[in-house]
């Protein structure tokens, strides 16, 4: 099951992050249908695989792994700073203060949120393209699943 979960690691954020997520001592939990479903680093979850699609949602334990992980810009949405204290306790991230993207992501991937120093802030899942946050002035840009300051 930990070699499933890095692959889905692999696929969904790119080569390498699998075992940067999940190493060795990971530990995880089956659903009632023997599926994989969370991952765990001593007691601390890492991430969960969704049933709908088979990828994952990460912890602010599994979005600090892959900040630390993966370079800038990759997988990140840059939003001003004076909005970070928010967005770090679980608020959403706007469309209008989203002041740079990774050109790669797309609507409804799983995204770290960081502030213009490119301090990490939160996870989430992406509600629109690249170009549409930094065009839009209104709406949601990343629905924010786990602030860093919650944790």
């Amino acid at each position: 099951m930990l070699r499933r979960a890095r692959i889905i690691a692999d696929f969904q954020f790119g080569r390498g992050s699998g075992r940067a997520l999940f190493g060795d001592d990971t530990t995880f939990t089956l659903s009632n249908t023997g599926r994989l479903r969370h991952l765990y680093r001593k007691d601390e979850r890492i991430a969960t695989v969704r049933a709908r699609d088979g990828l994952l949602t990460l912890s602010g334990l599994g979005a600090r792994l892959l900040y630390d992980h993966l370079p800038a810009p990759r997988q990140r949405v840059v939003i001003l700073s004076e909005v970070a204290p928010y967005v770090a306790r679980g608020g959403t991230a706007f469309a209008k203060h989203v002041v740079g993207v990774d050109p790669e992501i797309r609507a409804g991937e799983e995204v770290l949120v960081v502030d213009e120093e490119g301090s990490l802030i939160a996870t989430g899942k992406a509600v629109l393209s690249p170009e549409e946050m930094m065009e839009i002035n209104r709406g949601p840009a990343v629905l924010v699943r786990s602030g860093q300051e919650e944790d």
